[in-house]
């Protein structure tokens, strides 16, 4: 998250949105999507959702999360679901230029390969033409588009009898990994929230951008900032590069009981502060903690278009969005990181099934 909002100001105004959803050839006939609707009482608003699941033959062939700089993954629209019981994935996305659900589609298609159901709230105001910093700052509601998703879904008859309600666990990249943690019980502390932009040696691009944008955290009404987001009926989080973890009220991780996996991808130094989640690994007794040396905060992206660096550079992005840890490909990281949640959900929703 630290790594991507100066791209934003540049982006919106070539690329409305990370999602650009059309024909598609050669889409995988292995999975469908569906958009679900889910009304939240704390947004005032009805989130859209993005599901993707195992899936017979049919549908429309789509292409989901593509824009002027990355590629996009294709699914099948409305495809008729597989016969089983799969577990479910409630996906949580970062801000910025990965801000909505199908930007993880490079994800979430592997997952609904191997048996998941993956279901991804876009969070309001975290990008395109509607992004709003006041919005993305309220990180306290976050993890109520999450549960409200869950509740969509278990309401959802197109997937009654194929979801296995009592096997649910939550995903979380950047932004959405601080989520995933919130989901599991860790609190944000309202002070530390406040001053989270007093200075950029947290976060100097966020807050560069809050501050251009007029938000004034201390400001900001967080009376409900520090309430419990836990939803017990989740049983296993994961988060990637959670940020911003510096927010959180450290003395309540100790108390999540569920199972934790935490990764960062970077090596030692080179993993945004606000993103360095090593310490927290320490205080949570369920975590376990890992690191992709040879990945950046950037492998989070899908794969760069042919010509994506020279056209960021020619609009004045300065971070390097196509830039990994050296070594590897994306590719090649991003078949670690599928492994890795692939391996990680399957131990915690279906080993004992």
């Amino acid at each position: 998250m630290k790594l991507l909002m100066k791209v934003w100001t540049t982006l919106w105004t070539i690329a409305l949105s990370t999602l650009i959803v059309q024909q598609a050839a050669g889409a995988s006939e292995q999975v469908g999507v569906r958009q679900v609707a889910a009304p939240s009482k704390d947004r005032g608003i009805t989130l859209d959702v993005t599901v993707w699941y195992p899936a017979r033959s049919g549908g429309k062939s789509v292409t989901l999360g593509e824009n002027v700089f990355f590629a996009g993954t294709p699914a099948m629209r409305d495809a008729p679901i597989s016969e089983g019981k799969f577990p479910l994935i409630l996906l949580s996305h970062g801000a910025g230029l990965a801000g909505n659900a199908q930007a993880l589609s490079w994800l979430a298609v592997p997952l609904a390969e191997q048996g998941f159901i993956v279901a991804a709230p876009t969070h309001p105001g975290n990008a395109g033409a509607n992004r709003s910093a006041a919005e993305t700052m309220k990180l306290w509601l976050r993890p109520g588009d999450i549960s409200e998703t869950l509740n969509a879904m278990e309401k959802e008859t197109y997937f009654k009898e194929q979801l296995d309600y009592d096997e649910v666990g939550t995903l979380g990249l950047s932004m959405g990994g601080s989520t995933a943690l919130a989901i599991a019980g860790a609190r944000i502390d309202p002070k530390r929230l406040a001053g989270y932009c007093d200075t950029d040696a947290l976060n100097a691009s966020l807050c560069e951008w809050v501050r251009q944008s007029g938000v004034d955290l201390h400001a900001m009404d967080l009376r409900t900032a520090g309430r419990d987001n836990e939803d017990k009926r989740i049983r296993f989080a994961m988060a990637i590069d959670p940020a911003p973890v510096d927010v959180f009220d450290f003395k309540t991780f100790p108390r999540i009981s569920i199972p934790v996996v935490l990764v960062n991808l970077g090596q030692p130094g080179k993993i945004p502060l606000t993103a360095d989640s090593s310490e927290i690994a320490k205080a949570i007794p369920t975590a376990t903690y890992s690191k992709i040396a040879d990945a950046s905060h950037y492998s989070m992206f899908a794969e760069c278009k042919p010509g994506a660096s020279e056209i960021a550079e020619s609009e004045k992005v300065s971070d390097p969005i196509c830039m990994d840890g050296g070594g590897r490909t994306r590719s090649q990281i991003h078949t670690q990181l599928i492994n890795m949640v692939v391996a990680a959900f399957t131990h915690a929703l279906k080993i004992n099934r």
